[in-house]
């Protein structure tokens, strides 16, 4: 009999902290979004590849306050449940499945995060490793992986209970829905997805379902593809052959020492599924009908670096095994203006022969797999789904159980007193209790025409980076009352999101005439920054931050700033000023490292290396501490010999002192 139940579910949880209240518009490091493409990658591969990337993280706000220190913390769980499958929803954390239980055997099929901790490699910063995680929006960890969704219980016409999930993607202007349910004796979880372009030009779609299982010894991961698009982190894109590869079969975990993706080149009449099966060959397997037909494998690698990232995240070591729109997760799909498009997902267990999956006969395994997939769920059972889920998907939940943003309300008010049509898809609405103080000075400029002006020393609304805001916005600094240096400020917060840079400081300079704020203040500081004036930017963040000592990364940026202008002395003593919570934390301990290379004080560098900081908010791929390690030491090798290093006494000296292991979260050896 399947069943939803509402439950709460305690976990050792860090602290995720507030939304950052300063604008987002330093550029972003991000991996995945930036790619050289080998020759080897064919031309139609290469099509859209790169295209329909956005400019920034805007409108969002970033979630980077969060710590290392975890104490019991209750979630909100939605289970899910029949006589042969149980799924667990957090629909507080992006609505991630975070467990999926085959009950027979007792077995969680899924690589289940035993704590709530935070680390930096979503859009937003803060991610979650684990489960599976539902990403809209662009290359990244999706805005809302560590956000609440909407929420509610959902009857299907013959009774099943489901479970349904939504919000509005801000970037890409986008709803989305999803709907996940266990019919009675089912052996998969069924998982639909809608997502609608409610714009009047063709929007870039992304969307990808990131599902973590456990690595084990042994482990392959098994797709319909005989070639992949491999993305090494120190090389890019290029097309290899699946399964052997340079003398090495890629599709066992344990075979690459570095972090790498593979993209399976699904031909275009094969059923799309992906699986990871262990030594005894069970495991999990995803397919979907038609449209999504991408299928990607993520492995940390055996090296140093991905196995300290593994225990950073708390995960126990996993692989990823992905579904998506696209060839890769570096191409965004055209989505024709009105269009709605939607899938059906089933997720379940899978037990074959190991003998027929682990063997040398590629073609083999496949068929043993696809076999097994199609015998407990067939494609055509699942199309035939889809078709008959579109009469029930569009009738709207009655009640919830789950709060998101208010976001979506704005904008659905927005659009209905511009005469527009509803941007929300027939299943889903936005209440307008949803509505809050993030959202409140953009109703009143829309209800009033004019963008309220609080005191500077509160700290700033969301932001709106979209064209009809704009409009509205720059109507507003036309009337009687509306230039102030709130309005002014975000106009350049919009200006500079639009690349319209010079507009931009010249908005928040005119804002600082009319009032000194350290919001604009920040802003000019970051923009000289970002445009190698880090002397410029030095008097800009050191008065944001006196301001507004209260403000964390104001404190990283100005620090920032001193050493990259070589203030060094500047930077260490005002570091040596900090309160001790501020002192000891592990971004502040990363840049005084940096002042103490640039000072040459090798001694006390290698003192605070000794320590191991940790930095809680440390990018994936951000290599500072390995790369303070060898600068160390090879700053020791120039003071010994007298003169500058070549390359050959330079890998020399990074060979004889390899990093610790401690502070070694390199993606691939540099």
């Amino acid at each position: 009999m399947s069943e939803l139940r509402v439950e709460s579910w305690t976990l050792p949880a860090a602290n995720l902290g507030p939304e950052n209240p300063l604008p987002p518009i330093a550029s972003v490091h991000d991996l995945h979004a930036e790619l050289k493409v080998d020759a080897s990658v064919p031309v139609e591969e290469r099509e859209l590849l790169g295209w329909g990337a956005p400019p920034g993280l805007l409108p969002y706000r970033a979630l980077d306050g969060y710590d290392r220190s975890r104490t019991p913390r209750a979630f909100q769980v939605v289970v899910l449940e029949n006589e042969i499958l149980r799924a667990a929803f957090f629909t507080g954390v992006g609505g991630r499945l975070w467990s999926l239980v085959h009950k027979p055997t007792n077995r969680e099929l899924l690589a289940r995060n035993p704590v709530f901790q935070p680390c930096n490699l979503a859009l937003r910063n803060a991610w979650i490793s684990g489960g599976v995680e539902w990403n809209i929006g662009w290359t990244g960890h999706w805005p809302y992986t560590c956000s609440p969704l909407f929420a509610a219980p959902y009857k299907l016409p013959d009774g099943t209970p489901a479970l349904r999930m939504w919000e509005w993607e801000r970037v890409r202007q986008t709803p989305f829905q999803i709907d996940a349910w266990l019919p009675d004796g089912s052996p998969v979880l069924l998982v639909r997805v809608s997502i609608h372009n409610p714009l009047h030009e063709t929007a870039p779609v992304y969307w990808w379902s990131n599902i973590a299982v456990e690595e084990h010894p042994g482990t392959r991961v098994l797709a319909p593809a005989d070639r992949a698009l491999c993305t090494k982190y120190d090389v890019g894109m290029a097309c290899v052959p699946v399964p052997v590869d340079e003398g090495r079969d890629n599709t066992y975990i344990t075979e690459q020492n570095h972090a790498s993706d593979h993209f399976y080149c699904v031909p275009p009449k094969v059923r799309p599924w992906v699986t990871a099966v262990n030594a005894e060959g069970r495991g999990l397997f995803q397919t979907s009908t038609a449209r999504l037909r991408g299928r990607k494998m993520f492995r940390w690698g055996t090296h140093h670096g991905g196995v300290a990232w593994q225990r950073f995240l708390g995960t126990p070591d996993y692989v990823e095994i992905q579904a998506g729109l696209a060839r890769s997760q570096s191409h965004h799909v055209p989505m024709p203006p009105g269009a709605t498009w939607s899938w059906v997902e089933a997720y379940g267990d899978l037990q074959v022969d190991p003998a027929l999956v682990l063997g040398n006969d590629w073609k083999l395994a496949r068929k043993t797999a696809s076999d097994a997939i199609a015998k407990q769920i067939p494609a055509s059972k699942l199309e035939k789904t889809l078709t008959a889920s579109e009469k029930w998907a569009a009738i709207p939940p009655k009640e919830l159980i789950c709060r998101g943003s208010g976001w979506g309300a704005l904008e659905a008010l927005r659009r209905e007193r511009a005469g527009e049509k509803r941007m929300e898809l027939p299943g889903i609405f936005f209440p307008a209790d949803s509505l809050d103080a993030a959202q409140q000075p953009w109703r009143a400029l829309l209800e009033t025409g004019l963008l309220p002006e609080p005191p500077p020393s509160q700290d700033p609304s969301g932001y709106q980076v979209q064209r009809e805001w704009m409009q509205l916005l720059e109507r507003s600094l036309a009337k009687p009352g509306g230039r102030h240096w709130a309005s002014l400020f975000h106009y350049g917060v919009m200006r500079w999101h639009g690349n319209q840079r010079v507009g931009a400081a010249l908005a928040w300079q005119e804002s600082l005439q009319l009032r000194d704020s350290p919001w604009a203040e920040r802003c000019l500081g970051v923009a000289a920054r970002m445009e190698k004036r880090p002397a410029d930017a030095v008097p800009h963040l050191r008065k944001a931050w006196q301001a507004r000592p209260d403000i964390f990364p104001l404190l990283v940026e100005y620090l920032y700033a001193l050493v990259e202008s070589e203030q060094h002395r500047l930077a260490l003593d005002a570091i040596r000023a900090l309160p001790p919570l501020q002192r000891q934390h592990g971004r502040v301990r990363l840049i005084e490292g940096q002042a103490l290379l640039g000072l040459g004080e090798l001694d006390a560098l290698a003192s605070l290396l000794e320590e191991k900081p940790v930095v809680a908010d440390q990018r994936e791929g951000e290599t500072g501490l390995s790369d303070l390690w060898f600068q160390m030491q090879e700053a020791r090798e120039v003071r010994k010999l007298g003169q500058p290093l070549d390359e050959a006494q330079r890998a020399a000296v990074r060979h004889a002192n390899p990093v610790p292991v401690a502070i070694d979260f390199r993606m691939h050896e540099n």
